[in-house]
């Protein structure tokens, strides 16, 4: 974020990070600032401040400017603004007694550390003081995003699906790929199997909606290859199998047009397969 608003015209003032030697990394990755390894009074001059660490310690930056803010100046006509998803600008609120306007901007893109990402139309979820909103939208609009203004009570929630749609979705992709290459396939080849699929799966979705991109035996009612699956993915770990129930079972109560009627035959199968399980098990 720093380096794209800088490219955009934004005077960078400080960059602060945990070591001199990472700050001058940073310095030079964005393309401007002073690099430092602590907070100083130094950093208060900026009229924005960008916290952009992790969740855990956003309340521990917050203290520690705070106590500089207390002992050496205001923060009147400051907007402190942090990049967390989930949590709200309340965490700020130590800053905001002492003048500053508080808020958040959480821009909806994953950052691997590799490269800088285009953020051109990515949605950035906004919320705070009327003064911080303010600073997040022409932040937002620099960055060339769409802002988005959602209550901080609805981040957590919010923060959960963005992980869904993607955590989550490389978790199972990750599952779709190791299942493969235990079969024989080579990693690279893997990955040119399920990579194309996801992709025109995605495509459908944004092209004809849920319901009609729906593929796959369950979407078809085919319960006996469901089935088929089950007794097949007991061979791996157990994760495996209960990730297969669980998304089964979700897809179920949100695509099917009869969900309770799918449910019903889900239950049944995973029942059945856990009996013939337990069955083999005192068998031997």
């Amino acid at each position: 974020m720093g380096r794209r608003l800088r490219e955009q015209g934004w005077k960078i003032h400080s960059v602060v990070t945990r070591s001199q030697g990472t700050a001058r990394r940073a310095v030079r990755s964005i393309g401007g600032g002073r690099g430092c390894s602590d907070l100083s009074p130094g950093v208060l001059v900026a009229p924005v401040i960008l916290i952009a660490v992790p969740d855990s310690v956003i309340e521990e930056v917050t203290t520690r400017l705070a106590s500089i803010g207390s002992a050496d100046l205001d923060l009147q006509n400051r907007t402190v603004l942090h990049t967390s998803g989930a949590l709200g600008s309340d965490v700020l609120a130590r800053l905001k007694s002492l003048g500053a306007a508080v808020g958040s901007i959480h821009p909806l893109q994953s950052f691997s550390g590799l490269g800088i990402p285009d953020l051109e139309g990515r949605i950035f979820v906004i919320e705070g003081d009327p003064g911080a909103i303010r600073v997040a939208r022409a932040i937002t609009r620099a960055l060339g995003g769409q802002p988005v203004h959602l209550p901080a009570s609805s981040k957590p929630l919010y923060h959960a699906a963005a992980t869904i749609s993607a955590g989550h979705m490389l978790a199972l992709e990750e599952t779709a790929v190791r299942i493969f290459t235990s079969l024989g396939m080579k990693r690279h080849q893997a990955l040119m199997a399920v990579s194309p699929l996801t992709r025109q799966v995605l495509e459908n979705l944004e092209h004809l909606g849920a319901r009609a991109a729906w593929t796959g035996p369950l979407a078809r009612g085919d319960y006996s290859v469901i089935a088929m699956h089950e007794d097949a993915l007991k061979a791996l770990p157990l994760e495996y199998l209960q990730a297969y129930r669980a998304v089964s079972r979700l897809a179920a109560r949100l695509l099917a047009r009869d969900p309770d009627s799918v449910l019903r035959e889900l239950a049944t199968i995973s029942s059945r397969a856990d009996s013939q399980s337990k069955s083999i098990g005192v068998s031997a």
